[in-house]
Formats: C-alpha cells, sequence, structure tokens
C-alpha cells in the first residue's frame, strides 16, 4: 500500500485559499492557489496530500450541500480537477475528506424535507425526523444533529439509498478527480457494516485505494478490522506534546509499547495509523510546546514511531495558533510558503522516512529510555534503524548494546561510531541505520 511509505501534507482548503466563512455564492478560482505550493510540497519531501473538505457546504466543509459539486468559494470542479492532475504529475497521491455522517441544513434532500416534510422521498435519508418535533432553527420538526450541533443533520447510513448516493459520488470523484483515498470524518460514529461496504466498493474502484478514518478515543482496531487500512492516532497526539512539556518521555514510549511494542498482547502491531503533531482541530505544535526548542524533536518522534506522519500545512516553518482563539486562527491562509530551518530538517526527516523500510514497516522496541532521552529500534526484514531523542538542554551519552560498531545517519548521511558511547546533542534527533 502506497500510503504507508508515503509522507502526508494536510490543507484545510477554505482557509488555505482564504475563501469567506459563510457560502456567498459567488464563484472564484481559488483553489487552483495549491498548484503554486506543489514546488514547496515537493521540497519538503511530501508524496501524499490530504484535503480537508472540498466540496460545496454552508459555512466550513463539514456541512455539506452537495457531494458531487467543488464549493463555489474555492472554484469549479474543472479547477479543481486541474489541480489534481497537478499532484498527480509531481508524484503526489490525492486524499478527500468524506464526511458521511452527516450533512449541512443547505443538502438539497433535506431542503426538499423542509419544504414538503411528510411528502418528500428523503425524509427516511436522515436520522430520527420527528415532524410533532422542534429545532433551534424553528423548523417545526426534529432531526438528530451530531452531537447536539442542529447545522450537522444526521444522515441514516442504514438506508441503502443514502448509501448508494454516497458510493455514486465517491465514483464520481475517482472518475473526475482520479482521487487514490478518502479521510473519513468523525468515522468512529460510523457503523462497522458501513466501512465493510465502504471498502468493498473502493476496492473496486482503483487499486489500493487507500480508507484512513477519524478517531479520537477507543479502540483503533474496531475500524481496521471493518476495512479501514487505518486511523488517526490520537493516543499519541496527545503523548508527544505532553511528555516533551513535563519532560516524561515514559508517556509517549509507554502508549508506543502498548500499539506496537513486542508484547503478544499488543494493540496494533504490524498496522499503520496516521501520526501528526497538529491539524486543522487542535492548537499548533508551535503553540502548545512549552519549549521551542522542542519542535524539531517533536517532528523527529512523528517520522520515527511506527505511523504515517502527516503535516499540517503552515506547521513545517513554526506557525502559531490556538485552539481558544477559534478555527479560522488554526486554519489560516498565507499567501506563500515560508522556509526556514525547521522546514528543511523536516524535509530531511521526510526523506529519511520515505526511503526508509524499517521507518515505514519495522516493528518497535524500547532500548534506552529516561525522563528526557529515548532511544528505540524499528527493525524490518531488511533493515534496522535506531531512533534516538535527547530533549535535554545538555548533551547525554548513551551506553547501550546497539549490536553493531558502525551506522548512518539518514537524516544528514554522517557516519555515527557507536563505540565508547553515544552522544546525543542537546535538542536532537538521530535515524541510525545500523550495519547488519
Amino acid at each position: 500500500m502506497w500510503a504507508y511509505e508515503s509522507v502526508f501534507y494536510q490543507i484545510y482548503p477554505l482557509g488555505f485559499c482564504g475563501a469567506p466563512f459563510e457560502n456567498d455564492g459567488v464563484c472564484e478560482h481559488r483553489i487552483l492557489k495549491v498548484i503554486d505550493w506543489i514546488p514547496h510540497m515537493t521540497k519538503l519531501g511530501i508524496n501524499a496530500i490530504y484535503f480537508s473538505p472540498v466540496f460545496e457546504s454552508d459555512t466550513h466543509g463539514y456541512n455539506t450541500r452537495d457531494f458531487s459539486k467543488i464549493d463555489v468559494r474555492l472554484g469549479t470542479n474543472e479547477d479543481f480537477a486541474k489541480v489534481c492532475k497537478a499532484l498527480h504529475e509531481n508524484g503526489i497521491k490525492v486524499v478527500l475528506d468524506g464526511v458521511f455522517n452527516h450533512v449541512g441544513r443547505g443538502f438539497w434532500a433535506f431542503r426538499d424535507v423542509l419544504e414538503k416534510r411528510e411528502a418528500s422521498p428523503y425524509v427516511s435519508w436522515f436520522q430520527r425526523i420527528d415532524f410533532g418535533g422542534n429545532s433551534n432553527y424553528n423548523d417545526g420538526l426534529w432531526y438528530e444533529g451530531w452531537e447536539g450541533n442542529y447545522d450537522l443533520v444526521k444522515l441514516n447510513l442504514w438506508n441503502n439509498d443514502v448509501v448508494e448516493h454516497i458510493f455514486s459520488c465517491i465514483k464520481g470523484w475517482v472518475d473526475e478527480f482520479d482521487i487514490d483515498g478518502l479521510r473519513l470524518d468523525v468515522a468512529y460514529c460510523l457503523s462497522d457494516d458501513f466501512c465493510r461496504r465502504l471498502r468493498g466498493f473502493t476496492d473496486g474502484l482503483k487499486e489500493d485505494f487507500f480508507l484512513v478514518g477519524e478517531m479520537l478515543h477507543g479502540d483503533y482496531n474496531r475500524l481496521m478490522n471493518a476495512g479501514l487500512h487505518a486511523t488517526t492516532n490520537y493516543e499519541c497526539y496527545k503523548g508527544l506534546f505532553s511528555s516533551l512539556n513535563s519532560y516524561n518521555l515514559f508517556e509517549i514510549v509507554h502508549s508506543l509499547l502498548r500499539q506496537f511494542g513486542p508484547e503478544n498482547w499488543t494493540l496494533y502491531k504490524g498496522k499503520h495509523l496516521l501520526s501528526f503533531a497538529d491539524n486543522h482541530d487542535v492548537t499548533r505544535v508551535a503553540s502548545i510546546l512549552n519549549n521551542k526548542c522542542h519542535i524539531p524533536v517533536i517532528y523527529g518522534l512523528v517520522f520515527g514511531m511506527p505511523g504515517i506522519p502527516c503535516v499540517y500545512y503552515g506547521s513545517e516553518w513554526g506557525t502559531e495558533a490556538r485552539k481558544e482563539e477559534g478555527d479560522p486562527a488554526l486554519r489560516a491562509c498565507f499567501d506563500q510558503p515560508e522556509w526556514n530551518e525547521l522546514t528543511d530538517f523536516i524535509s530531511k526527516l521526510a526523506k529519511a522516512k520515505t526511503g526508509s523500510e524499517a521507518l515505514n514497516y519495522g516493528d518497535f522496541r524500547s532500548i534506552v529510555l529516561t525522563n528526557r532521552q529515548c532511544i528505540f529500534q524499528r527493525c524490518s526484514e531488511h533493515e534496522r534503524v535506531l531512533v534516538a531523542i535527547n530533549a535535554d538542554e545538555n548533551p547525554y551519552t548513551a551506553h547501550f548494546d546497539a549490536g553493531c560498531g558502525m551506522a548512518v545517519d539518514l537524516i544528514d548521511g554522517s557516519n555515527h561510531d557507536f563505540g565508547g558511547g553515544s552522544v546525543l546533542e542537546p535538542y536532537s534527533v538521530h535515524f541510525w541505520k545500523c550495519e547488519r
């Protein structure tokens, strides 16, 4: 599966393109801006892109109006097809946000229900419509909104007509844009049955069509056993910044051992989760870390640990924004990409990761662990890499049996001699590929 050897780049298009929050109905060809950023992405080492919602919506993209039409604030379907073609020509796969749990109040079928009420043929498309009730929109009917948000109308995915409509739209996305996969929004709300049907359908659409589900909590195996190739690794998202802020690397290593370690009870051994330091829903990593010197360190962990790393646009050069400032702050528009020392370091991590069998497929074993340092092993059939992290302001000398005398650092190409102890510079990251 191509995704297991990829470095993803996440773009929230409506914010990235500077579109107005409310859908003003005015067609602007903003999505073409992505093409201007392709040189930046390729230099960064990106070979897959995840677009947050691109389809016609009421406001923020997750309240869909029409699954078959690119949001007018972003442009036309032809514009987006041009963007996808340019990305593919530069070796970048395209994954779209599949928002199938709910739609917006402007969704065409829900508008029909509001107009025709009981006479609408689409009443059964939505969860628990009650014409004897009311909502805070005073529609004279009640319906289930996702987590109590009535601008997000829950779809009835047990209705075969709804599923067939979604599947026909997905086929249209493959035919029109040649997409390579889907990120399923609030996948933890989706049933195993729907996920299995989706996997069976997409397997017949395109070889190695990738499905990754958004999971905030619970056992990620539920959806992977139901057919998804991966889920988001929110457990380690929290562990990454928390362990650095508290100078307690035991926290993140414990999570990684629980998920991927050598014991028989390990939860996700051999599976692939989407790893990230931040995204469009959370405080940017440069704002959540107490020590700015830990920013490259956290990316070293993201790229060195098991999983598929994903970089959120703008964070690669250290942009700051906090969740409490609101979604517009997290989903900013940048006139052009920036390149600095952090961006350069992430590009080296990306090159190391995509070119390493061990970093793509290797198991996980903890070798050295203190509050401020960790060394863990990623070992695959043909390669062994030691990921060495020093989160402290002082150098640290690690004494351990590396199982070899020399190694090459996949990040900078330098040679490393394990004899006499391995010195970890302050706030350093190393990916040592060991001689076998």
